[in-house]
């Protein structure tokens, strides 16, 4: 039979207004709330203290395991940063940008990020909102991960696909 296809794990909410949803943006999150979280992940992306990044990264409610390296540049989702959550052990290379929400023309989701234990993303990846990586899983520099990663492999790509199981 046919392999199963991994899914993103996304609530979608339609718009019924005239324009895009983009436009309504204000009443999905509050602006303060918005322009807090910015202030705080502006500030850790050219933070090179790792302690202070995650220190910051906590206080707008990003759950981070212990002896996560997150490299400069990372952007974290500046709407639903709560969503985000890491395991240990963890390598986030430069200029990442992790989502938890996407602004669509006739609808917006949101959708948890989950990061594994000993997980390493290469530099310039783009996960989308509701994607799960697992476990010591690997995830090649330039990827855009918009489906589920298992336990131990190996991908990449636009989009990305495994290319091999890395641990068993």
């Amino acid at each position: 039979m046919g392999q199963k296809k991994p899914k993103r794990h996304v609530k979608e909410f339609w718009n019924r207004r005239e324009w895009n949803s983009l436009q309504y943006m204000y009443s999905v999150r509050h602006p303060v709330t918005v322009v807090r979280n910015f202030l705080f992940v502006w500030l850790a992306r050219f933070c090179p203290f790792h302690r202070i990044k995650v220190w910051m990264y906590r206080l707008i409610g990003i759950k981070l395991g212990r002896r996560n390296s997150i490299g400069l540049h990372v952007m974290m989702d500046i709407f639903f940063p709560e969503l985000i959550e890491m395991g240990n052990n963890n390598i986030i290379g430069f200029d990442t940008l992790i989502l938890t929400h996407e602004f669509l023309q006739d609808r917006w989701r949101k959708g948890k990020v989950t990061i594994g234990n000993n997980v390493m993303i290469g530099a310039r990846c783009l996960i989308m909102p509701g994607v799960r990586i697992g476990d010591d899983a690997r995830v090649a520099s330039y990827s855009l991960v918009n489906r589920d990663v298992g336990p131990g492999e190996l991908v990449g790509g636009i989009p990305a696909k495994k290319i091999r199981q890395v641990t068993e």
